[in-house]
């Protein structure tokens, strides 16, 4: 029998107790608030981490990038950025608009150069805003210090452009990753420390927020995105001639998906409307001009545009024709596609469309450059990359980055093909070149975080997660079973889909497989191996990327410091010791900072683009000095600068550099130098007394070690011992004639030579000890007249001897 229970008056009768009344609306309400105010804060507290995140990125970034500044002083670095900073006091002092009409005549002498046809002005227009801006807001800010700290500032966008990038690719997390490690490893910070004023500073910004909207826009289909997309790349156009990467690579995508059957109105709407925008806007930029479409690195992209324009209309003509009429039209297609290439074809033969350029071969053929190019493969940077510089750039991303790409492979998109054809691209070109590891930089970092954030997910976020699920699970059998025992007629129904498990069925323990001491000497692990990959890019940054190469440190065995400043008290000697007018001549490798620094007028520099100018002064420092000094008056040279650093050991000096002169120089005079004539019988290339004849009697060995056989540097070695070179040399005691030594600076690392006039050799000086006056006596005339022939002299007294003289009396 059922027990009597007191009724309320104004309750709710129950038809069936067994199943659950639905509760009141003002709990329901409350229980709704609660959820939503949950996930707001969880939202508002994910926000919170993931922009701490990326300001200490930013700020770590910005920081480690300062180790050139506080060492040493707020200078430009290196040689490129000398003209870059050249050119944007110049746009800054004189105008947008006469900056892009400007003739430098200092440089290339006699051509000059035309600065605003033959730069990618994006970042001298990047600093030149920020000035404007800050002296808008009555903040006075010398252009020299934005300069200087414009790279370190763009690390920090660099950073969060890439989050953005991983993001859309794989997940907030992997971004975070990838945003700490691209602030701070190596392979980026060598291109980007404080007073490293280059293109590259600002441009890997540029490519990574390219790339972040390229993917948006293919996952959107929006023409809003693609928009961004051509904006984001005229702006990397300006700033850098690697925008031929992505202008290649965006293609090589589409037409990979197309191959993988994976053609969508999303891809069609984007890459056509990147790929008109971003051709109108990069003809826009005067050193491109009609590049886009008359040179054949970006004959691809149209390609690839006109495939996907038949593609689109093929799959929109198989709505609405038959399949037979389908054939005809496949067949009509064809054709065409082959007079389009047959069409490129004949104008790259006439010459309308430019052939691949010679850097773009020795991507392919890396021994293209040294026979067909040597000034190409004269340049440090574009040797192949050896493994040790990748450890080196990259540390433990080197090992992550291929689990990254797997995860990406094994979990293939859309927008995943892009991210593993940007990683193998960039792989193969960082091999080929130690420059374009700059280019592989940011997608390791990417890919790194990706394997990361996958490996903590596993033995972090999962067991939270699984722990969760099982309480409840838990929860709401207990719940069930509560329930049960308070209404008997409950236990005779379970909900739709579910089954209560038995007392035996029910896991013991956590189930996953993976113990806690597991778990947490993985996660211990990671975060070792985190510090040190932090420790590694400290010391790097701080030790190998931080010294700028016009300011030298050497360190004693105590610790001691001493700084070499040679450089700039030779710029310095040039700029208040000679005529303004004053023309030098000096390898390319200085020409940028002598007219940066010294204000002088240089005959070649790091522009590099006149091989054959390049080639003459070559020439002149492998000839004999009377050879020399024949092509020297040609080109009007009064000073000649080199570099000698046999002095106090250093390797960077043109002596190690003179291989180099000499093949460029026979590239375009073979019949005047030869290679093998600097070489031993045995094929070395020595300096000492068993060195070539035609080594020890050129321009460049003179210059470089004219009066160094009387200097004894050490008791243990010899007169004339090249530390550098470890040898002493073989030709001591020689005088020069056409050349007067002007300047060395204290460390001998540069000299500077006055070339004689032709007069001034011709007549040779005498000591003032031995000059003598002959006169013959013919040629001695006699410009009296014979009415004053003999003098008289009136009123003379007459003298006799032993009388007084008679005094005169006045009357």
């Amino acid at each position: 029998m059922q027990s009597n229970k007191p009724s309320n008056t104004g309750a709710k009768k129950v038809m069936f107790p067994d199943k659950k009344s639905s509760p009141p609306s003002s709990s329901s309400s409350s229980s709704k608030q609660m959820k939503s105010s949950t996930i707001t804060n969880a939202a508002g507290l994910s926000s919170l981490i993931t922009f701490t995140i990326l300001l200490l990125a930013w700020i770590s970034g910005f920081a480690s990038r300062l180790f050139a500044i506080i060492r040493f002083e707020s200078i430009i670095h290196e040689f490129d950025p000398w003209f870059n900073y050249r050119a944007t006091a110049y746009m800054v002092q004189h105008g947008f608009y006469n900056f892009l009409n400007w003739f430098d005549e200092r440089a290339w002498y006699p051509l000059g150069r035309i600065v605003g046809g033959t730069v990618y002005p994006g970042l001298m227009i990047t600093s030149g805003s920020i000035h404007y801006i800050l002296h808008s807001l009555n903040i006075p800010i010398h252009i020299r210090d934005i300069c200087v700290f414009l790279a370190p500032v763009f690390s920090g966008l660099t950073a969060i452009s890439t989050y953005f990038l991983t993001k859309e690719l794989w997940s907030a997390g992997a971004g975070l990753f990838a945003a700490c490690f691209i602030a701070i490893v190596p392979g980026y910070i060598s291109r980007s420390v404080a007073g490293s004023y280059d293109n590259e500073g600002i441009a890997i910004f540029a490519l990574q927020f390219t790339y972040y909207l390229w993917v948006k826009s293919v996952k959107k289909g929006s023409i809003f995105w693609a928009a961004l997309t051509a904006l984001s790349y005229f702006y990397m156009v300006s700033a850098w001639g690697g925008y031929v990467f992505i202008i290649n690579l965006i293609p090589l995508h589409v037409f990979l998906l197309l191959l993988m059957n994976r053609f969508s109105n999303r891809l069609f709407v984007s890459y056509t409307t990147f790929y008109i925008l971003g051709l109108l806007l990069s003809m826009q930029i005067p050193f491109v001009g009609f590049q886009p479409i008359r040179t054949s690195e970006h004959m691809a992209a149209g390609g690839v545009f006109v495939l996907l324009i038949f593609v689109g209309t093929l799959r929109y003509l198989r709505t609405i024709l038959t399949k037979s009429e389908m054939k005809y039209f496949g067949g009509i297609v064809v054709i065409i596609a082959g007079v389009l290439l047959l069409g490129l074809v004949l104008l790259t033969y006439m010459g309308f469309v430019a052939p691949w350029s010679g850097r773009f071969y020795s991507l392919w053929d890396t021994g293209y450059a040294k026979i067909h190019i040597p000034i190409i493969a004269s340049v440090s940077e574009h040797q192949p990359t050896t493994w040790f510089s990748f450890f080196f750039d990259l540390h433990i991303l080197v090992s992550t980055f291929p689990v990254g790409l797997w995860y990406c492979i094994k979990r293939i998109n859309d927008e995943r093909v892009f991210i593993v054809l940007y990683a193998l691209s960039a792989v193969y070109f960082a091999g080929v070149m130690v420059r374009l590891m700059l280019t592989l930089t940011p997608v390791v970092c990417m890919l790194s975080g990706v394997a990361f954030s996958g490996l903590l997910e596993m033995y972090l976020k999962d067991e939270d997660r699984e722990s969760g699920d099982r309480e409840n699970v838990d929860s709401s059998e207990a719940e069930s079973e509560t329930d049960g025992e308070r209404s008997p007629g409950r236990g005779l129904y379970d909900k739709a889909g579910k089954l209560r498990r038995m007392k035996h069925e029910k896991p013991k323990g956590n189930g996953d497989g993976l113990g806690s001491n597991l778990r947490n000497g993985v996660v211990i692990g990671v975060l070792m191996l985190l510090m040190m990959f932090t420790v590694h890019c400290t010391w790097v940054t701080s030790n190998a990327y931080s010294s700028p190469s016009i300011v030298l440190a050497s360190y004693t065995h105590d610790g001691g410091r001493s700084i070499l400043d040679d450089f700039r008290e030779a710029y310095y000697w040039l700029a208040q010791n000679t005529p303004t007018d004053a023309r030098i001549m000096s390898w390319w490798d200085y020409g940028y900072q002598i007219a940066g620094m010294a204000n002088r007028t240089t005959l070649v520099d790091n522009n590099t683009w006149n091989n054959s100018h390049i080639a003459l002064v070559g020439k002149a420092m492998s000839s004999t000095e009377p050879k020399a000094y024949e092509i020297m008056t040609s080109l009007d040279v009064d000073y000649v600068l080199v570099i000698f650093g046999g002095m106090i050991g250093y390797s960077g000096d043109d002596i190690n550099k003179f291989l180099w002169m000499v093949r460029i120089a026979e590239g375009e005079h073979p019949q005047d130098i030869r290679e093998s004539d600097y070489f031993t019988e045995r094929g070395e290339f020595r300096v000492d007394a068993e060195g070539s004849p035609t080594l020890l009697n050129c321009l460049m060995y003179k210059l470089s070690y004219y009066r160094f056989g009387e200097v004894v540097l050490d008791y243990r070695m010899s007169a004339g011992f090249d530390r550098t070179r470890q040898a002493e040399i073989g030709n001591k005691n020689f005088k020069l004639t056409y050349l007067d030594e002007a300047y060395t600076t204290e460390h001998w690392l540069v000299r500077i030579y006055r070339v004689k006039k032709p007069n001034e050799f011709n007549r040779p000086r005498i000591p003032l000890s031995e000059r003598k006056i002959a006169r013959s006596t013919s040629s001695y005339h006699n410009k009296k007249t014979t009415r004053r022939k003999k003098g008289i002299i009136k009123n003379k007294p007459t003298v006799v001897k032993g009388q007084k003289p008679q005094r005169r009396t006045t009357v």
